[in-house]
């Protein structure tokens, strides 16, 4: 069964952000159609569902060039025994062999148990197929972005304030990175946090999405990165999507990504535990 979709009123928003990372700015003003999008993240469940009915094989399942001299497999966070140099993410990020949706941590994990959990360790053409499928489409970043903040200004779609009153508004980080955490130290069942004011659930933390968007350094007003209909041939590992929306591996002292402004590059041929999407429609 498909997400349902919210019917989103067009208009216009303020993009960007100049007060946490450089590829945030600058903030700019931006138009946007009206559209649909879907109320969640899609899930494992749903995915089953799409691989089921077409025999989708996922890019993490493929076989890979024999000049990688690896097994098909996904990146997998593990986190690290103590403090580590944050400048270098291969201190918790392992290529493991057989980690895949199905099996988003490796041979030996299973979706089983978490069917209402966001669908992970699918790539760019992945996340591409299903919404052909479902007859929808992924979302822009612009659109995501103008989604996810639901008319407000503020730094989080609630307001200035990450944890209003000391309530815990997303799956995010909490704890020490990348080494302790008290959170749920993974994907949350979809819904487990407030919607935001248009009704969208998830837009911040727990996984990362997919957008159309190609990802520059920074936000270019004199030539705007290419954004349109995701491409059904291969992925293209020299060009990154924007991602949007942090995940529940993002903490203030790493990654205060988990905000409407933020964005990262992902090359379209890359899976791991942290990436998921979510579709739009019209």
């Amino acid at each position: 069964m498909l997400t349902e979709l919210v019917e989103l009123p067009g208009g216009v928003f303020r993009m960007g952000s100049t007060s946490f990372y450089p590829e945030e700015a600058p903030i700019h003003t931006v138009a946007v159609e009206p559209f649909a999008l879907e109320q969640h993240p899609v899930t494992n469940a749903q995915f089953a569902e799409f691989v089921t009915a077409t025999g989708h094989v996922t890019v993490a399942e493929q076989e890979l060039d024999p000049a990688y001299a690896a097994e098909p497999g996904a990146l997998v966070f593990t986190p690290t025994p103590g403090p580590v140099d944050l400048r270098d993410w291969r201190q918790w990020w392992r290529w493991v062999p057989g980690a895949s949706w199905r099996h988003p941590f490796g041979p030996h994990s299973s979706v089983a148990a978490s069917p209402d959990h966001p669908v992970v360790q699918v790539a760019y053409p992945d996340a591409a197929a299903y919404a052909r499928w479902a007859g929808r489409r992924l979302p822009t970043e612009a659109e995501w972005e103008y989604a996810a903040r639901a008319g407000a200004a503020s730094t989080y779609p609630w307001g200035d304030e990450e944890q209003p009153g000391g309530v815990l508004m997303a799956n995010t980080w909490q704890g020490a990175f990348p080494y302790r955490n008290a959170g749920f130290g993974g994907t949350s069942p979809v819904g487990a946090f407030p919607a935001n004011t248009w009704g969208l659930l998830d837009m911040i933390g727990n996984v990362w999405e997919w957008t159309t968007t190609e990802f520059c350094g920074h936000h270019r007003l004199d030539a705007p990165p290419k954004s349109c209909c995701a491409p059904a041939g291969p992925a293209d590992p020299g060009i990154s999507q924007t991602l949007k929306g942090g995940s529940h591996l993002c903490a203030p002292e790493y990654c205060h990504r988990y905000r409407p402004a933020a964005r990262s590059p992902q090359s379209q041929d890359t899976a791991t535990s942290h990436i998921g999407f979510r579709c739009a429609a019209g």
